[in-house]
Formats: structure tokens, sequence, C-alpha cells
């Protein structure tokens, strides 16, 4: 990354959408612009979980705004993220299918605990760096983020369904404010931030950071009001709440520093904060400038280099826990990457590294069916929270590794896309080359792809069919697979 280079995240939130953009500049990310719509997506969802046409209407409108400002960004400079009520929403599909066409780049639905790692990113970042224990805590829209760190390290990560967006609906309907309100929304808080007790405790962690939303909010409101700025402590919750019971309602309540969007949704989120000091005995918090859409930004430095990319540990770690063959899952994905690096003729280190990660776990759902271990494997990758990943990068994970053997037609939509279909076929051709778990004689293949006519080519030299003819028939079967699809693979044996 050279300096100078401009970066960019989408924060796609339950309350409001934010655009980041900032300079790299000596390993550090300077602010050149921010922008913030306030969409209330997550107020959005009706009684089936669907956004109403209406939320969904604000949602593509804002991203065209933001789309305008980030036309001419690479796609490697941009970081598109979407929180808890994209995670939620029934119709999530047919938001995102218009929404990645409108911004011109992915917009990734990320699970919660991988939002909370990226939420500590984004506050470690813009603090001090020492050694101290911290305990970051984020409360969104329709979910609360809770994490354990230290330095740029999140060491415990948790996500509830619990947020000022979805308690200010259902505790503080038309924005009324009373006792019995206030104490229904912390019990039911309560009820569900339980379960952090054991995980979070005090003698865990000794500064307790807040983030984004509702804690910038209350920290406004409570160093406007004369306590000691930056600073949140439970008598100055107390005051607040007393504040809100003497306004009855939202829309009479006059505070300075309380901004026009933040109005409708500041009970619940107050109900909320109050339930998460009290859980875990939180007596002073600290607000933190730094936030999610830091925390991608960095997150992309991160994935630019292999090195870096926590996604690699990730699929070691994943590769660990369902006792894959290290040695048989590192020789497919040598030979993968090595025919698809022939193929591609160009910079598609992206794909590459993302094709040796599918290969490495093709193997995973074995531990649970050794004849069905393609469907297992893609099941485990739709369904695992692991640090670094997306859920659609997953799925397309998933999506490899369930074609890596059978037939390819049961894949025929991804197969629209040609370098997907490319990196299908590479682990498939790996996977028969080293049939026999051990390093195959891969010098005289060579593959060749026209992906502007749908069609592949496997030369093999002379003699290298009678040396392996298991191998040469193996292949001879791919051809056939590959029929009744889109692309068509020809095999050319000398």
């Amino acid at each position: 990354m050279h300096n100078g280079t401009l970066l960019a995240a989408v924060d796609l939130g339950s309350n409001s959408f934010r655009l980041e953009i900032g300079r790299f500049e000596h390993g550090h990310i300077q602010r050149v612009e921010y922008i913030k719509e306030t969409v209330r997506q997550g107020n959005g969802l009706d009684d089936n979980r669907n956004l109403t046409p209406d939320a969904l209407q604000r949602g593509w409108d804002c991203l065209a705004r933001f789309a305008e400002r980030l036309a001419d960004f690479p796609s490697a400079q941009v970081r598109a993220v979407a929180t808890q009520t994209l995670r939620e929403a029934r119709n999530r599909d047919v938001f995102l299918h218009r929404a990645n066409q409108i911004l011109g780049h992915p917009i990734d639905v990320v699970s919660g605990p991988e939002e909370a790692r990226l939420i500590y990113q984004g506050v470690s970042h813009m603090l001090a760096q020492s050694n101290e224990r911290r305990l970051v805590v984020d409360i969104g829209g329709r979910s609360t983020e809770l994490i354990l760190g230290q330095q740029f390290n999140a060491n415990a990560v948790a996500s509830f369904r619990v947020g000022s967006v979805a308690w200010s609906a259902r505790y503080f309907p038309q924005g009324v404010f009373t006792a019995q309100a206030f104490n229904t929304a912390e019990i039911a808080a309560k009820a569900v931030l339980d379960e952090a007790l054991d995980a979070y405790r005090p003698e865990d962690w000794e500064v307790a950071y807040g983030s984004s939303g509702t804690i910038g909010a209350v920290g406004d409101m409570l160093a406007a009001a004369g306590h000691p700025p930056g600073t949140i402590t439970p008598e100055g919750l107390d005051w607040l709440q007393e504040r809100m019971l003497r306004a009855q309602s939202a829309d009479r309540l006059r505070l300075e520093g309380l901004k026009e969007e933040r109005r409708p949704v500041i009970g619940g989120g107050l109900s909320v904060l109050r339930a998460v000091f009290e859980l875990l005995q939180i007596d002073r918090m600290q607000v933190a400038q730094g936030a999610l859409r830091q925390g991608a930004l960095y997150d992309l430095l991160d994935r630019e280099q292999p090195t870096t990319d926590l996604r690699t540990s990730t699929v070691r770690s994943l590769m660990q826990r369902f006792a894959v063959d290290e040695a048989q899952a590192e020789r497919v994905a040598q030979v993968a990457c090595a025919l698809f690096a022939q193929a591609s003729h160009g910079d598609h280190a992206h794909a590459l590294r993302k094709l040796g990660w599918a290969a490495r776990l093709h193997e995973i759902g074995c531990r649970i069916s050794h004849s069905e271990s393609h469907r297992h494997g893609a099941y485990i990758l739709d369904n695992t929270d692991v640090a670094g990943f997306s859920q659609p990068e997953l799925h397309r994970l998933g999506m490899l590794v369930l074609g890596h053997k059978g037939k390819v037609r049961k894949l025929e939509t991804d197969l629209d896309d040609a370098t997907f279909a490319l990196q299908l076929l590479c682990l498939r051709l790996a996977v028969v080359l080293c049939h026999a778990r051990r390093d195959p004689d891969t010098h005289a293949l060579a593959l060749h792809a026209n992906t502007g006519l749908g069609t592949f080519e496997l030369s093999v030299s002379a003699g290298w069919a009678e040396r392996y003819p298991q191998s040469a028939h193996l292949l001879r079967e791919e051809v056939l697979a590959w029929q009744k699809t889109p692309w068509t693979l020809a095999l050319d044996i000398q």
C-alpha cells in the first residue's frame, strides 16, 4: 500500500449508513471525508422479517449517493459491510442484488462475532497504544457487541440481538418515556445479555470503552450538561434517565448534544446501556473515537498481503478443528493454484488466494461422512462464524467445496461467473491429479482458458497418459462432467 492511497469503508448499520474515506500515510489512515445518513433500515423489518419496500428504497437511495463519491475507487480499496438488520432480513438477497449494482462494490454481510472483531480493530487503532486490558461495548440499532482485547488483538467477541432501534420500537412506542417502560426494557436487555456474565467478568478487563451511536450520543449529552467530557458513569446515566422521564416523550426532550436523528431511538439505547453497566459492573466508561468503519479500513490493509490476512490463519484453524489431512490439502492447493495462475493470464491475486483456501478446506467434511464430504463441507462453511470472513465469502468457499467432486451442473447458477468457473475447474483437476495422495507430475500439463468462448483446454504431453493411466481415465471423466454446463472442457492427450 503506497502512501497517499485512498481507502473507503461503507457501514450499512441498522440505524445509519456511513461512508468513511481515509488516506494511508506511513502505516496509519487519516480521515479525508465522512458522510452519515440516517436510513433506519432496522425499523423497516416487518412481522415476517422482510424489509419493506420503503426500507429497501431508503437503503438503495443512500447507496446511490455514496456510489457517486466512490466512482473512481478500485474494488481493492473499498470495503462495504452490512450488519444485524441484513443478517436478519429474509429478503436480504433482494436488497443486496440491487445494492451491489448501485454501489459498484460488493457488500459483505458479516456475522455478529466478525462485526465485533472489526469494531475492536477500529477502536484499538484510534487509541494510544498500551498493554491495558480493554472491554469495548458497541450498542447498535439491532445488536450489541462486547469485546475483550489487548493492543490490536480481540481475545473474546460476542454479539447480542439487542439494540437501540429494536428496543425503542418495542418498549417506547410513539417515543413515550415512563418509569415502567425503562424498567421493562432494562430487564429485557439483561435477559438477553445475561450469558455475557461469565466471559466478561470485571477482573478480565481494566478499562471500558464505548463505541459509536448510542454511547457517543450519551457522551455528548452528558458533556454538554457539565459532566466530565468523554466519560460515562452510572450517576450520569441516572441523571439522563431522570431528564427523559421529566420530558415524558422523545419529542419533548430538550437536551444539548442530542442530535435530531438520534432522538427516536435514544430511549431504547439508554435502557440497553444501563443494562450493560449493571450486568458488567462498569463504574466508568470512556467514549472511544474508533468504530466499525475504521476497523473495516484497517482490515483492508491487513488483507492486502497473505502474511497479514487473518483469513489465512482462520483457514488453518478450521483445518485443525476438523482434522483435515494437511499434506493432502496443501498438495491440492499447490496444484490448483498453479493451474489457475497458468490459465488466468492476469493479476488475480485475490481469486488465487481464495482458491487456495477452498483447496485446503475441500476435505473439511470428511470427519462427518467421506462419501458426502463435499456437501457436509459446504454446510459447515455456510453455518460457521470465523474471524476475518464475511458470510458471502464463506458461502463462496462452500460452493467450491461442494463442487470439488460429483456433478458440475449442480452449481449452474454460479458458473455464470467466469472466475468462479475457472477456480472450480482448477480445484477439480487438482483433486483428480492428487487422487493417489502423492505429489503428481504436472510438468507435462498445460491449461488454457478462453472465457469469452466458454472453453477450457487441458493439454497433456506425449507419454504422460501411459505413465499415469488412472489419472488419464479420471481426466476423461472430468471432460464428461462439464457437459450440460455453460462451459466446455477439452482434453488434448498427445
